[in-house]
């Protein structure tokens, strides 16, 4: 029999995808803190009062529009679900491709199975958590954006928390004194360039260390909001420090949809304008040639250089733009939620935004995902005072951080900045 027909009977083996070692440690873990979570799920399933969990579906309306579950059973179903997700990804039972999924699955299960545990008996506000995530996600968005855009251009930007300072600032001065809203947005997004073009002309011109310029600006931004605040809106708060918020607009049809109608199409013009900058950034990004000399100054600046781009232009354009996004950013803090502006009002917001910039691997739709995450653990921590759930105060307003720990510290596990990123690029 000859080996042509040898290898026509004998199938041939299908090659074995060989675990390195890194990648194992990574995978136990990672698995090891979701199995951690989906225990402490079906612990809190374990301890769930008996009777409903109501949770209300439409804002303010307590009269209808409730959705009722059996607290326990249910919780029971997801921290089971939780704990099997958790066991396949350590054990490698799903493609590697898909593993991800498990990480979702884990933490939809982990979610509910908590919800269930804090509102049995009482009555959750679906409606007003899902809202609130998404105010609270918008400047994280913004600010996430500002920061891919930059880092994907090579230039680290550590200054995204000054950018939302001056941009909230600026924001409330303008509002009060002109009663225009789209002046202050626009007055906030060139505030937010100004900021640029300190972060800009240092680090690209001077090449000064990226994390310490960055630092520095923050720091500056902080000094000269606080003086100026101190110095004049204090002295003359109801000329120059009451901006009126932003109204919601309601979007015909779409806003009528059953619950995601409300959360999604009947926003501020601010909120709109998150949902272009996420469309634009990932098609600018991936689908232009700017996108394109962006990516490329990011990753190697030297063989970009050689084929005639213009490293230092490039850069230089990335950054303000994301100046622009910033400055919006910060005015969500005034004229799109709060209503006044206050001396470090932003509350290390910036700083979460890079979080959710790493979280999701510098790509515009990872990093509005990973500010979604925040905003839903910013808003959680309020739903559940409200609702008088037994967890200290104080624990629940340290949760956001600790999501942005725990989340960037063991789930996000080894992820690969630009190549290029805070290196200062010389001409030769």
């Amino acid at each position: 029999m000859s080996s042509s027909t040898v290898q026509d009977v004998v199938p041939t083996a299908a090659p074995v995808a060989i675990e390195a070692p890194a990648d194992r440690v990574r995978r136990l873990r990672v698995g090891g803190l979701m199995l951690v979570f989906a225990l402490i799920g079906l612990g809190l399933a374990i301890f769930t009062k008996s009777g409903k969990a109501t949770f209300q579906l439409v804002s303010g309306d307590l009269s209808g529009n409730l959705l009722g579950l059996p607290a326990q059973p249910v919780a029971l179903l997801l921290g089971a679900l939780g704990v099997l997700a958790a066991v396949a990804y350590i054990l490698r039972r799903v493609p590697q491709r898909y593993s991800g999924w498990l990480a979702i699955i884990l933490g939809v299960s982990f979610i509910g199975a908590f919800l269930c545990w804090a509102a049995a008996g009482k009555t959750f506000p679906l409606a007003n958590q899902f809202q609130g995530t998404l105010n609270f996600a918008t400047p994280l968005i913004l600010g996430a954006l500002a920061g891919v855009l930059c880092e994907r251009a090579g230039v680290i930007n550590i200054a995204i928390e000054g950018q939302f300072l001056v941009g909230a600032f600026t924001a409330a001065v303008v509002a009060s004194t002109t009663h225009s809203p789209v002046a202050a947005l626009i007055a906030a997004a060139v505030s937010g360039v100004l900021m640029a073009v300190l972060l800009a002309v240092f680090s690209i011109k001077y090449l000064v260390n990226q994390v310490v310029l960055g630092v520095v600006l923050v720091v500056f931004a902080t000094g000269v909001t606080g003086f100026l605040f101190d110095q004049f809106l204090q002295e003359d708060a109801a000329k120059l420090n009451t901006p009126e918020v932003l109204s919601a607009v309601k979007i015909p049809g779409l806003g009528d949809i059953p619950f995601i109608g409300p959360i999604l199409f009947n926003q501020t013009v601010l909120v709109y304008l998150t949902y272009i900058a996420v469309a634009v950034v990932t098609f600018v990004l991936f689908q232009t040639r700017w996108g394109l000399r962006v990516r490329a100054v990011g990753e190697h600046p030297k063989a970009a250089d050689t084929v005639g781009i213009k490293v230092k232009r490039v850069r230089y354009s990335a950054v303000l733009w994301a100046g622009v996004l910033a400055g919006l950013g910060g005015a969500f803090f005034t004229v799109g939620y709060a209503g006044s502006f206050a001396k470090e009002m932003t509350a290390g917001n910036g700083f979460i935004a890079l979080a959710a910039l790493i979280m999701g691997r510098w790509h515009p739709i990872g990093a509005m995902v990973a500010a979604l995450f925040f905003g839903f653990a910013t808003q959680l921590q309020s739903q559940l005072q409200i609702i008088q759930t037994p967890i200290p105060g104080e624990l629940l307003l340290m949760a956001p951080y600790l999501a942005t720990i725990i989340a960037v510290a063991g789930l996000v596990g080894r992820v690969r900045a630009p190549k290029a990123d805070g290196e200062p690029y010389v001409t030769e």
